[in-house]
């Protein structure tokens, strides 16, 4: 080596993506290590077991290889509601909340991050975000604790009434899934209060915060952006979709809807329509649900929340785009539009890119998984690693009977799923310098 002193003097250069990711690793790895003190749990963990629960609380999945509410103690409960909060809302925009109530300037590398972390197309207005963000997320909170405390609180008590609260409602608005109880909501399968509660706040963190803020600002539906707008109809329609199919599937199912009453089973479909793409609260068993339900789940899992939301998966927008793409294609146009707005080729190959890399690591992590699981039916595990890739946490039973590397295989999906095809899309966003032009050359498709 000619110069042993140049790396001390030049570091590494991480990008952007490369900082946060490695950021969010770190915050995984405190996690794991504060989740392992033995005033974390009431009972002996493994390592791989905090390390598990750890990743599914900061990717916000809920997938547990052990029973959170009988497992830990209040300071283990404490952590995991902390590793949700601070990866449901971002890494990067604590600290720059920090940064801010400290009364520094962010710089514009700091800028260059959040707009990263939030998915914004350029570094103008990312701290107004930022403050919006935090003032409308902590606000919300806040309000639906009240609610939920007016319906835990008679039944549980005060001060357990109020910390359940608090911990379902941290939860479902960052699209977590985890719960104090062994079998998820389902003790509140026909509860109004309940139901509406959940429901809203998973709704509300999954519909992304750039159309959260766009709503609370533009007030009319003609000033709203294409996004906004596109967001808001396809959350409708794929929501009314998926609960009217989920009751169609499950309606003479005698160990799901089959035994419960009308209003239930309105309650239970609304539910369990609604979630799968973001939250993964369940209130009903996963385990008895017919094939059809459950492949409609992997479906919805996939495509996943809005952008910039809590949740994961591909994106609804990027579902979307690729709707509108092929419908542009069989019509022979050139550009897909959406509400007379033309779609530009960068944003199709963007949602191309996303999807096919999702793809091809959902296969590969199947590949290996169906392997070390030898007794567990294939859509069992289908259905664990799309829900891990969508940060949704929904299982059919298999996240307690994993092995050593099956745990590690759902960790590296959860990963990938919280910060892989954001990170994706913002490498494939940024323009080439080649300037090149080589020759067309036909290759026979189809």
């Amino acid at each position: 080596m000619k110069n042993p002193k140049r790396f001390l003097h030049n570091p590494i250069k991480l990008s952007p993506p490369q900082f946060l990711a490695l950021l969010f690793l770190f915050l995984i790895f405190i996690g794991t290590c504060l989740l392992k003190l033995p005033v974390a749990h009431e009972e002996s963990i493994s390592w791989i077991d905090a390390f598990f629960i750890a990743t599914s609380a900061a990717t916000v999945t809920g997938l547990a290889s052990v029973d959170p509410g009988s497992t830990f103690t209040l300071f283990g409960e404490i952590v995991i509601l902390f590793l949700i909060q601070v990866g449901g809302l971002g890494v990067m925009s604590f600290a720059s909340l920090v940064v801010i109530m400290m009364g520094r300037k962010i710089s514009v590398k700091q800028r260059v991050l959040m707009q990263e972390a939030l998915n914004q197309p350029s570094i103008g207005g990312v701290i107004r975000l930022v403050r919006n963000l935090f003032v409308f997320s902590i606000s919300i909170q806040l309000i639906t604790t009240f609610f939920l405390s007016i319906r835990f609180v008679p039944e549980l008590g005060v001060y357990k009434g109020i910390y359940y609260s608090v911990f379902h409602v941290i939860s479902a608005y960052n699209n977590a899934g985890f719960s104090l109880w062994s079998d998820g909501l389902t003790g509140y399968v026909g509860d109004p209060m309940v139901n509406i509660i959940i429901s809203f706040l998973f709704i509300t963190g999954g519909i992304g915060f750039t159309v959260l803020v766009d709503i609370w600002v533009s007030r009319r539906w003609k000033t709203l952006s294409l996004h906004t707008k596109v967001m808001l109809i396809s959350t409708l329609i794929i929501n009314v979709v998926s609960i009217l199919l989920f009751y169609l599937f499950e309606f003479n199912n005698p160990k799901t809807l089959g035994m419960l009453s009308g209003a239930e089973q309105f309650w239970a479909s609304y539910f369990q329509g609604v979630s799968p793409r973001t939250a993964g609260f369940n209130s009903i068993d996963m385990t008895s649900i017919t094939p059809d339900t459950s492949l409609l789940m992997v479906l919805l899992m996939f495509v996943g929340a809005g952008s910039t939301s809590t949740g994961g998966g591909i994106k609804l927008t990027t579902f979307v785009v690729i709707l509108f793409a092929v419908g542009a294609f069989l019509k022979g146009k050139e550009n897909p539009v959406i509400m007379k707005r033309t779609i530009r080729v960068a944003i199709v190959y963007r949602a191309l890119a996303i999807s096919t890399i999702s793809l091809l690591f959902i296969f590969a992590a199947l590949f290996i998984l169906n392997y070390v699981q030898k007794d567990t039916s294939f859509m069992v595990i289908v259905f664990e690693v799309v829900s891990a890739f969508g940060t949704v946490g929904l299982s059919m039973g298999l996240t307690a009977d994993l092995t050593i590397i099956g745990k590690i295989v759902i960790c590296v999906v959860m990963v990938f799923g919280k910060i892989g095809p954001l990170t994706l899309a913002f490498s494939l966003a940024k323009q080439s310098k080649e300037n090149i032009r080589y020759p067309d050359g036909e290759v026979f498709t189809g």
